[in-house]
């Protein structure tokens, strides 16, 4: 969707715009912190947050009394303020969500398993983001889409668990009111949980971060000041598909040597001397479990040895190229590392250049887990709808 020019009236929104993002930011923060983090007085404080009332974009509520002075108030998203809805479709199944200006997602609707192939799976997924904004159109400003697959642009290329390809994702607003010019904005998952360690996790405040998910593959995103880098079409990331294997494989993408056929439930398959997974996804989860649980044998700790070798080794790669400040790990990535941790460090140390390895990037667990995809396209989508020209946009609507 294209926004109308702002024209020289959308300076009036600079203030309000910063004033969002704080609340979004500082969860509970009150109406004096802000005054100050403004660098604005406390009578423009109040008539900027009479403005934003009326305007039914933020809110107040008393706070908790604390000794002497004058009482003020906690300032949040207002109870009929825009919302974004969050769709997600990952190799377990979809859910659809909204979220407020303060960007928490709130699950409305999920299938815990993908029914039939892709447009029957879009069609119920399209039905559920119809019925929410069906419930109050007006507040509703984008549709905000997460992917466990490459994408390009508004098409899901490939979505490895169920072997689908070049699957148009407009469909998902299909059912959307003939009238609304709702935007939908497609991610990939990884690419959105790394934005929300970046700004709400594990990450939280670092210069550069890297975060990488397992599922069924591996995916990541650069995080540079809070906005990662998606590239020309939105296909960046797609670290799993790096050849940083062996090179006589062939890889489901049609690339030769990935990555991601040495590190997911594939790989422990083959180190285990079973035949493919259907599901590797699931494959790989049970046997973490079963390790978490002391059900493995010595056979089992061995493929979860070579397994976390391969990721800390070309975890070690990415940080030549990129020179994080942190990575972050999310999905599978998480219990593979734990279930080997030494030889995991072992082969990261070992890739990485002389001069990094007094001080190599650490490498935390991020905090989101399985939802991190969810919290990024709740975080995206806010982004969008709270640009100076979007909040003018509101204020006309």
């Amino acid at each position: 969707m294209s926004l109308p020019s702002p024209g020289p009236g959308a300076a009036r929104w600079s203030t309000p715009a910063r004033l969002i993002d704080l609340v979004r930011s500082r969860p509970g923060v009150t109406r004096a912190v802000a005054a100050q983090e403004l660098g604005i007085g406390s009578g423009a404080a109040t008539d900027l947050m009479a403005r934003m009332r009326r305007l039914d974009l933020l809110d107040e509520s008393p706070a908790p009394a604390q000794g002497r002075g004058r009482p003020t108030t906690i300032l949040e998203p207002h109870p009929a303020g825009p919302l974004v809805v969050i769709a997600e479709l990952s190799p377990t199944g979809w859910r659809v969500a909204t979220a407020d200006l303060c960007g928490e997602p709130r699950i409305e609707a999920a299938a815990g398993r993908l029914r039939g192939g892709p447009d029957r799976v879009l069609a119920d997924m399209a039905d559920a983001i119809g019925a929410v904004v069906q419930r109050d159109p007006s507040r509703v400003r984008a549709v905000s889409v997460s992917v466990a697959g490459a994408v390009l642009d508004d098409r899901l290329v490939q979505f490895t668990p169920l072997g689908w390809t070049d699957v148009d994702l407009t469909p998902l607003t299909a059912n959307l009111l003939a009238d609304s010019d709702i935007p939908m904005l497609v991610a990939n998952d990884a690419t959105l949980a790394g934005l929300a360690e970046a700004r709400t996790g594990s990450a939280r405040g670092v210069g550069t971060a890297l975060h990488l998910i397992i599922a069924v593959g591996l995916g990541g995103a650069l995080v540079v000041d809070g906005v990662p880098v998606v590239g020309a079409h939105g296909g960046a990331g797609e670290y799993g598909h790096v050849p940083f294997g062996d090179p006589a494989k062939q890889c489901p993408c049609g690339a030769h040597g990935c990555w991601d056929l040495t590190i997911d439930g594939r790989a422990l398959a083959e180190h285990l001397r079973e035949p493919p997974p259907d599901n590797a996804f699931d494959y790989a989860h049970e046997l973490l479990r079963q390790h978490s649980a002391g059900a493995s044998d010595e056979r089992h700790q061995r493929a979860f040895d070579r397994v976390a070798a391969a990721l800390g080794r070309g975890i070690a790669g990415l940080v030549s190229i990129h020179d994080p400040d942190m990575v972050t790990l999310g999905g599978l990535a998480t219990p593979l590392r734990a279930a080997a941790p030494e030889p995991f460090e072992a082969a990261y140390r070992a890739g990485l250049m002389s001069f990094r390895k007094h001080l190599p990037s650490p490498v935390v667990d991020g905090i989101h887990g399985d939802d991190g995809p969810l919290h990024g396209a709740a975080l995206r989508g806010v982004d969008h709808v709270t640009t100076v020209d979007a909040l003018a946009q509101w204020a006309q609507r």
